[in-house]
């Protein structure tokens, strides 16, 4: 769809809004008003940036050199010929603070945007946001921009160094869809040879460090072809690259992913694995055979089928949670004896599933007890997932791996702005 198809569609759009229209006269005015005072605002600002930058230099200390006009989008709408102020030279080695070169758009607007794009807003929505704000359509290239402007503090604070070593990590991955360039070429309908493009499932590997007054961040994230040991070899490698003290970490909360295990004996020598007791009880529904599931509430109301297994989920669920309600592991021993002393004989799969490797799920009692909520689970990173799975399936499949990098930071930073939580790596 082109602009001014795109224009069309938005007026459309807005002709069918219930909200009151505006005089149009009106309208221009207010918004004519404001973009002058910002305009006058943005070019007394720059004007005193120069004669700033001019004061320093006591040598060899270029002229002014008149101005040039630039277009620039504002929260307040669109400036057409704002005018900065230039030097004769050094224009390019000057830090420029107002505007950095090249901008099309002011920093408040950019926080704007890429706030409201990870709540998650399509492209097209944004571009229609947009419109109603500065008067004019974005492109879909100008609009993508808002992943590109954070890229540089994405790579500055990932690959930042570690200055600490939390005792506890959360670990896991989630799943994506990113476009990968090919070498073969195929003809489009216009005739020209483009180059494939296939798309390809990776996960992105994240560790999460808990510190010992139960405060959490993301601590590093990369991109894997799956969660095998050579990835997850890796990607500890690269952790203890950036600073992270092997010895020192204690417990690694993850699911059941089968090349982790090796990878931690490996990297981190002193790590005790606690498998998620969340993962662990949720595994019980797979096997359930619903035997002598119950026909009839307490009430002696009849259940339909899908009720009984309902209610039979919800029962041994339930059980199953309480083994960890405990207060220590003696009295969650107790509980899971109690436990398969109920459910082996109605449901022996999944008892029998259930307890294999089930001691792992035991690790957190061996710290504070105000830690366990923190630690028994992945729940603090699975909540994260679900904000950046939302905001992927909209998008569908990344262009390249940096773009979903970039949507995976910013998710991370505005969930710990919202909660008030450090941000990432800044440990």
């Amino acid at each position: 769809m082109s602009i001014a198809e795109r224009e069309q569609q938005i007026l459309r759009v807005k002709a069918n809004s219930f909200q009151p229209e505006l005089d149009e006269a009106l309208e221009e005015a207010l918004r004519n008003t404001v973009i002058e005072a910002v305009k006058k605002t943005l070019e007394a600002a720059l004007e005193e940036e120069v004669k700033a930058e001019l004061a320093k230099l006591i040598e060899d200390r270029p002229r002014r050199s008149g101005y040039f006009q630039r277009g620039l989008d504002t929260q307040y709408g669109h400036i057409k010929n704002l005018r900065v102020p230039k030097l004769r030279r050094r224009n390019g080695e000057r830090e420029w603070q107002i505007l950095q070169r090249y901008q099309r758009e002011l920093g408040n607007l950019l926080n704007w945007l890429c706030c409201i794009y990870v709540m998650g807003l399509s492209l097209r929505d944004l571009q229609e946001a947009l419109y109603f704000l500065i008067g004019h359509v974005l492109s879909r290239t100008a609009v993508n921009k808002v992943t590109l402007a954070v890229q540089k503090q994405l790579d500055t604070r990932r690959l930042a160094t570690l200055e600490k070593t939390p005792k506890m990590l959360i670990v896991d991955g989630v799943w994506v869809d990113i476009q990968y360039t090919r070498e073969e070429f195929r003809e489009d309908r216009s005739g020209h040879l483009r180059q494939c493009r296939e798309v390809e499932e990776r996960v992105v590997l994240v560790a999460m460090s808990v510190w010992e007054d139960g405060s959490y961040e993301i601590l590093h994230y990369e991109i894997a072809t799956e969660e095998g040991e050579a990835q997850w070899n890796q990607f500890f490698e690269h952790l203890l690259e950036r600073g992270l003290e092997a010895t020192k970490v204690q417990l690694v909360v993850s699911d059941g992913t089968l090349g982790l295990p090796k990878a931690l004996k490996k990297n981190l020598p002193n790590a005790q694995q606690q498998r998620c007791i969340t993962h662990k009880v949720r595994g019980l529904e797979r096997y359930l055979s619903y035997a002598q599931a119950p026909e009839v509430e307490s009430n002696t109301q009849p259940l339909k089928t899908d009720e009984a297994k309902r209610h039979r989920r919800f029962q041994i669920s339930s059980d199953a949670y309480q083994i960890y309600n405990a207060d220590n592991v003696e009295q969650s021993q107790q509980l899971l004896q109690r436990f398969i002393t109920k459910w082996e004989p109605l449901e022996p799969k999944a008892v029998q599933v259930f307890q294999r490797d089930l001691d792992l799920t035991f690790t957190f009692y061996q710290f504070h007890p105000s830690l366990h909520r923190h630690i028994r689970t992945t729940n603090h990173l699975e909540r994260l997932f679900r904000e950046f799975r939302t905001k992927s399936d909209e998008i569908g499949a990344f262009p390249y791996e940096t773009s979903c990098l970039t949507v995976f930071f910013l998710v991370v930073e505005r969930d710990h702005a919202k909660h008030d939580r450090k941000s990432v790596a800044k440990n």
